[in-house]
């Protein structure tokens, strides 16, 4: 029913609930964000037969997610301001139905400059919503359940396997425009979905906690009870005094970077890779967008069920215990997959990718429940939007990076090779973010306190 989709289950919040508005407003965000990778990822499927129409460079096609991304970037910061100032579900209802718009351009584009033009405008609508969701998703549910909230949700940025599954198939079987042309439907749908979903007061529930009234932590997991952000101010900081304020958390700024680095090789590697398998191994592009997306699928998938165990029996019982599982998966699976593109065989290739993408998708459930710990109820929107303004911009370059190389170097695979140094580097800093965790998070608790 309009307006009450997502209230609280009993009238009044439930001291004792995981959930007090529900799991409905958890599915209503995962189905967005789904839907978002679905959209975004379409490109990587369908690619091949986009270059063989237009005839396009390998330069010019990395240049589309670079554009693209760069493009989000500008909009990142003004979008967490609006996230912390208006309603965020409205917010997120009107970016989607965008997608939808700039999803049917792509698909109606008479040429590769409109086609670029619709990519670029719905990269920068999708990076709007993300501090909206984000702050959503804490003031929907409390800290002993949040981990889990962000982990189901964080995770379909790693599910875009579904969008290059779906784009190489539906290009094989019909045209590379039917699989923009169908997604423009799940779009609108899903902004209609969102504008029904009630809007939450900021901050109640960090104010419960603080009051005793609700657990900060899983009493069975061994938690501490960390996690609680502090009150929310009855009015809104100026901007730059709120983000300097955000960005001096160390915390943020480590997980932050070090997820920069980890994107820029993920966007690279993943984006090419159908192009990769069809090129080195001479499938089609139905198989290989196939296989692209059932490693993402299924490496997520496997990644996010082992990262939130681990995470939360390292919560509390381990010096920053959800960034050391994250940061450890990320630097292993980054090896892995180093190894994975010395494979001649599509077989072992198919194999080894799928065990790093498991590995590295440990820290999905792990690393923005850290940053929901640290930072302030009345400023996540911003917190979330430096999290998002450094993950685009370090997503922007990768796939041009391998497109450039491939250009000057004919080989797909070198352009490949050198975005492993970074992610391993992400791993890296990601580990070290344990050293300032749990200071951050015992300050924040305390001010919640007061």
């Amino acid at each position: 029913m309009v307006g009450t989709f997502g209230s609280p289950r009993t009238g009044t919040i439930d001291a004792q609930s995981r959930a007090p508005f529900g799991w409905a407003p958890l599915v209503v965000l995962f189905i967005v964000g789904l839907v978002d990778r679905i959209e975004h990822n379409l490109l990587s499927g369908v690619l091949p037969l986009i270059q063989n129409e237009w005839g396009f460079s390998d330069t010019a096609a990395g240049s589309i997610p670079t554009a693209a991304a760069l493009a989000a970037v500008l909009v990142s910061l003004p979008a967490g301001y609006l996230a912390d100032r208006f309603s965020r579900t409205r917010i997120i209802a009107v970016v989607v139905f965008c997608w939808a718009i700039a999803t049917l351009g792509s698909g109606l584009a008479t040429g590769f400059a409109m086609f670029y033009a619709m990519r670029v405008f719905l990269a920068a609508a999708e990076n709007i919503d993300n501090p909206a969701a984000g702050s959503l998703l804490a003031d929907y549910y409390p800290p002993v359940s949040r981990a889990k909230a962000y982990g189901l949700t964080r995770v379909t940025t790693y599910l875009g396997g579904v969008g290059t599954l779906l784009g190489g198939v539906l290009a094989e079987l019909f045209s590379w425009r039917a699989a923009f042309l169908i997604m423009v439907v799940p779009g609108v749908l899903t902004a209609l979905l969102v504008w029904v979903l009630r809007e939450p007061r900021r901050g109640e529930l960090d104010r419960l906690v603080a009051a005793g009234q609700l657990p900060a932590a899983d009493p069975s997991g061994g938690g501490t009870a960390l996690g609680a952000p502090r009150r929310a101010a009855g009015g809104k900081p100026p901007f730059w005094p709120q983000l300097r304020q955000v960005a001096s958390i160390p915390t943020l700024i480590f997980v932050c970077v070090g997820l920069a680095f980890l994107s820029l090789g993920l966007a690279g590697i993943f984006f090419w890779l159908p192009t990769f398998m069809v090129r080195g191994f001479g499938v089609g592009v139905g198989t290989a967008g196939s296989l692209s997306g059932l490693i993402t699928i299924a490496g997520t998938l496997a990644g996010t069920l082992v990262g939130s165990w681990l995470g939360r029996r390292w919560h509390g019982t381990r010096k920053g215990g959800r960034l050391l599982a994250g940061g450890s998966g990320i630097t292993s699976g980054a090896v892995v997959l180093a190894g994975a593109l010395s494979m001649d065989s599509i077989a072992a290739l198919t194999v080894l990718v799928l065990l790093a993408c498991s590995l590295m998708s440990i820290a999905i459930p792990n690393m923005t429940a850290c940053l929901a710990d640290v930072v302030p109820a009345a400023s996540r929107g911003i917190g979330f939007a430096v999290m998002q303004l450094l993950l685009t911009f370090g997503t922007a370059f990768g796939s041009l990076v391998v497109g450039i190389a491939s250009d000057q170097l004919g080989s797909l695979s070198a352009g490949m090779y050198i975005l492993v140094i970074p992610m391993v580097l992400g791993g890296l800093l990601t580990l070290g973010a344990r050293g300032s965790f749990e200071r951050d998070a015992a300050k924040v608790m305390e001010e919640a306190r007061r």
